[in-house]
């Protein structure tokens, strides 16, 4: 039993690495797409909400779908949006086919991340360690998608989004494999829908809510803002990324392995303010130098709120709290990448960056009402 249980940790692991690459690549490859088809910061913001719009219906159809269907089937029927997503932008650029290809690859990712955090969640003797580990394996991904990314485009862009297409089904291909529950298993589950009394359930999506508002947004606009504004030339800018999730790899192992929270709740607290602080001030850094050490500090800061506000759930997670909780939170990823584009239209892409502060602060809001929550 406990070698099944370390090979699907395992395969949460593998296969959150490979969304690690193909999640956040799609901020470079807006970023491209822009580039080569000339549309406005409108339409970017738009092809990055379609993404967290079907991130958002994931998460609903992976709660509800495995009691029909059987949860390998739901799997693998919802995680080939990567592949399929990818391909799609890689092989036409009409627009409605760009739309559907990042709602494609939005629903992939709200997928692996659901599925993934069941199996780690799951399977780990202690789990704010298992899920920070988890989102190391991503972060990983994350650090690497501009090298990849970097090294196909030297053939072509259209060659670079299907590279991207092509590890969206080596992810598909590892689920194949895995031995997820049969037809009817977990069907409790599915159906249990007491959390949704609980005030820690609501705060925690809250919380959850913020940080995929402020995160998205640093991760789908960095490229774009650092080479509009001119603070970082435009061939380093998509180099950002690599800033950034470095720094979240490096945060998530060393609370995962160095310095474990004693106290989680409150530690989120200070890290939604740090979150804020460096926010503030990245948006106001105008030096290449200064640009990417705030980018990096604000990506550290930041790095073990989601596993760790994900680990604080307790005993509420299981597939249908989950299958609730993330897409309801992916929803802020839908509204501030389309905000910043709205904004940025009519009063400047700087102006457009600065409304990220409001879900930064509403980190420190609801960490703060989490951290006042009495012990399970």
């Amino acid at each position: 039993m406990e070698q099944k249980n370390t090979r699907l940790r395992n395969m949460g692991f593998i296969t959150f690495f490979f969304s690690g690459v193909c999640a956040i690549s799609s901020g470079v490859v807006v970023s491209l797409l822009q580039e080569q088809y000339g549309f406005a910061y409108g339409m970017t913001g738009t092809l990055l909400s379609l993404m967290s719009i079907g991130n958002l219906l994931a998460g609903f159809l992976i709660a509800m779908l495995p009691g029909k269907l059987g949860m390998k089937p739901s799997i693998l029927l919802l995680t080939i949006g990567y592949a399929l997503g990818y391909a799609m932008m890689g092989l036409s650029g009409a627009v409605a086919v760009l739309a559907l290809g990042f709602f494609l690859v939005g629903i992939a990712k709200g997928s692996v991340i659901n599925t993934c955090t069941i199996l780690v969640s799951d399977n780990s003797a202690d789990r704010t360690r298992g899920m920070n580990l988890m989102h190391s394996c991503y972060a990983c991904g994350a650090l690497l998608c501009p090298f990849f990314i970097a090294a196909a485009g030297r053939v072509s862009g259209s060659f670079a989004v299907l590279v991207l297409a092509v590890l969206g089904l080596l992810l598909w291909l590892v689920y194949m494999g895995t031995p997820f529950a049969g037809r009817g298993t977990g069907k409790k589950e599915v159906t249990d829908w007491s959390f949704l009394r609980s005030t820690r359930f609501w705060l925690l999506t809250g919380l959850l809510f913020c940080q995929n508002a402020a995160e998205q947004s640093v991760t789908g606009w960095m490229v774009t803002y650092f080479k509009g504004s001119g603070i970082i030339a435009g061939a380093l800018a998509a180099y950002t990324v690599t800033v950034m999730w470095g720094a979240t790899l490096v945060a998530r192992l060393l609370i995962a392995f160095v310095f474990p929270f004693k106290q989680p709740r409150k530690a989120m607290v200070v890290m939604g303010v740090s979150c804020t602080i460096f926010y503030i001030l990245l948006v106001q850094a105008r030096s290449q130098g200064a640009a990417i050490a705030l980018l990096f500090a604000f990506a550290f800061a930041m790095a073990g709120m989601n596993p760790t506000a994900v680990a604080s759930a307790g005993r509420m997670t299981s597939v249908t709290s989950m299958g609730i909780m993330l897409p309801v939170a992916a929803s802020g990823a839908i509204l501030m990448p389309w905000v910043i584009g709205v904004v940025a239209e009519s009063a400047g892409l700087a102006a457009g960056m600065m409304t990220n502060i409001v879900p930064c602060v509403g980190l420190v809001i609801f960490a703060i009402l989490v951290a006042r929550l009495p012990e399970e």
